[in-house]
C-alpha cells in the first residue's frame, strides 16, 4: 500500500499546475463509499459521464470589487448576488451585470472576532414566493441559523428584516466556526460546523461542533436523519466550509486539517469523519477517509461547487482553485490546480450555470495581504 500511495502523491504532482505537494488521492474501497439522503437517488455509477482528465479555468471578468470580509454567495433568480460581509454583518446585492452594489441592511445580532461573524447565506426553496434570506453567524453566546424577509422595495439599507432565529446552540470559537449553510435537493437545510477549537466535541454525537447538521426548514432534526431525533447527518470534523452535492443528489465537503492534510469527503448519513482521532487518512475501519486530501499550504479549502462531474474547490492559505474530477464518488484523475497566487486567497465558489462559477476572494480577512480592488467576485468559465 505505501507503494502504491507513493506512486500515486508522484503522479499527483506531476499533474499539477501548481508548485509543491500535490493532492493525494484516496484509494478505491469501503472508505470512499458515501449514502444518500433519505428520498434521494441511488448512486448508479454504470452509466454517469466521467469528466475529462484534465480542464482549464479562464477568468472571464471582475463582477464586482472593493468587498470588505466577503463570506457567504447566494445566486437571486435574474443573475445578481447577495453577498454576506463577514466583520461588518451586511449583506450586499451586488448586480450581475454591471457590478452595482446596494447594501441590503445590518444583520443584527452579529458578534465579528476572530473567524466569526455573519458567514454563509443561503435563499430558502420558496424564495419565489417568501423572498427569505438563510444566514449562519456568530453571536455573542453561540452560532446560530437565522431568516429574514428581504424586501426591495424597501430604501437600500433597510430591506433586511428581523432575523428569526430557526436553530441555534452551535458552540463558538476565536476559530473553527464552521458557518457554510445550503439547501440540498431534498428541500433540507444542511450546515457545516466546526469544534470551536474544543477537539473533543467532534467525536460528541451529543454536541453540535465539528458536525453536518441536517435540518427541516423550520430548523427541527430533519426526518430520517442517521440518529433519530437528533440534527447530525455526520461527525467527526474539524471545520466543514464547502458542501455541494453531484447530479445524483450525492453530498461532498471541503474540510480544514490541522498541520498536514487537508480533505475532501463524500459524505455518509452518520459517518464518524475521524477528527480528532485521525486527520486525512487512517487505517481505523470506524472513520470514513477522504477521498483526497492536500498538504495544507496548497489548499485550506473553504467553498466548493460541483459542475458537470467536477468539484472546484477554493483554497485560501493555498491560494489557488482546485478542480476534482469525479466517477461517482471516486476521484478519477490527478486534481488540478489553477489561479495559484493570481487573485490571492479563495474563500466561496458557486455554480454560475453552464459551464461557469462565481468565485470570491478573500484577502481582508486578517490573513491576507489586499492588493487595490480587493476583495473581488470573479465570473470564471470552467471546463
Amino acid at each position: 500500500m505505501a507503494a502504491v500511495l507513493a506512486a500515486a502523491a508522484l503522479l499527483l504532482t506531476a499533474g499539477c499546475s501548481a508548485g509543491g505537494g500535490g493532492p493525494l488521492v484516496g484509494p478505491p474501497g469501503r472508505t470512499t463509499a458515501t449514502g444518500t439522503a433519505p428520498g434521494t437517488a441511488p448512486s448508479g455509477r454504470a452509466t454517469e459521464p466521467v469528466p475529462p482528465a484534465e480542464g482549464s479555468v479562464k477568468v472571464l471578468r471582475t463582477v464586482a470589487e472593493g468587498l470588505r470580509t466577503p463570506w457567504g454567495l447566494a445566486p437571486l433568480p435574474g443573475g445578481s448576488l447577495l453577498v454576506s460581509s463577514r466583520d461588518d454583518g451586511t449583506i450586499t446585492r451586488i448586480d450581475g451585470k454591471t457590478g452595482r452594489k446596494t447594501e441590503l441592511g445590518t444583520v443584527s445580532g452579529v458578534s465579528p472576532a476572530g473567524e466569526g461573524g455573519l458567514l454563509g447565506i443561503a435563499l430558502s426553496p420558496g424564495y419565489a414566493s417568501d423572498h427569505m434570506i438563510y444566514a449562519y453567524f456568530t453571536s455573542a453566546s453561540d452560532n446560530r441559523i437565522v431568516r429574514m424577509r428581504y424586501d426591495e422595495r424597501k430604501p437600500p439599507g433597510e430591506q433586511l428584516g428581523a432575523p428569526d432565529t430557526v436553530f441555534k446552540g452551535i458552540p463558538k470559537g476565536q476559530i473553527h466556526n464552521g458557518g457554510r449553510i445550503a439547501f440540498g435537493p431534498d428541500g433540507m437545510l444542511y450546515a457545516g460546523t466546526g469544534e470551536s477549537g474544543e477537539r473533543g466535541l467532534a467525536q460528541d454525537r451529543k454536541s453540535l461542533g465539528g458536525k453536518i447538521l441536517r435540518l427541516t426548514p423550520e430548523g427541527e432534526a430533519a426526518p430520517g436523519n442517521p440518529f433519530p431525533g437528533s440534527p447530525v447527518y455526520s461527525y467527526g470534523h474539524r471545520n466543514v466550509q464547502g458542501l455541494a452535492w453531484d447530479g445524483r443528489q450525492r453530498l461532498f465537503a471541503s474540510e480544514f486539517g490541522q498541520d498536514t492534510w487537508d480533505e475532501l469527503n463524500a459524505i455518509k448519513p452518520g459517518g464518524n469523519y475521524g477528527w480528532p482521532e485521525a486527520e486525512g487518512r487512517s487505517a481505523d475501519p470506524a472513520f470514513q477517509n477522504p477521498i483526497a486530501q492536500w498538504h495544507t499550504d496548497d489548499a485550506s479549502p473553504s467553498g466548493i461547487a460541483y459542475v458537470k462531474g467536477v468539484i472546484w474547490m477554493a483554497g485560501l492559505k493555498g491560494e489557488r482553485l482546485w478542480r476534482i474530477p469525479l466517477r461517482g464518488t471516486q476521484v478519477s484523475a490527478p486534481p488540478q490546480a489553477f489561479l495559484t497566487g493570481r487573485y490571492g486567497r479563495l474563500r466561496t465558489v458557486v455554480a454560475a450555470g453552464a459551464d461557469r462559477l462565481w468565485l470570491t476572494t478573500s484577502d481582508t480577512d486578517g490573513r491576507g495581504h489586499p492588493k487595490k480592488g480587493d476583495d473581488r467576485v470573479l465570473e470564471v468559465e470552467v471546463r
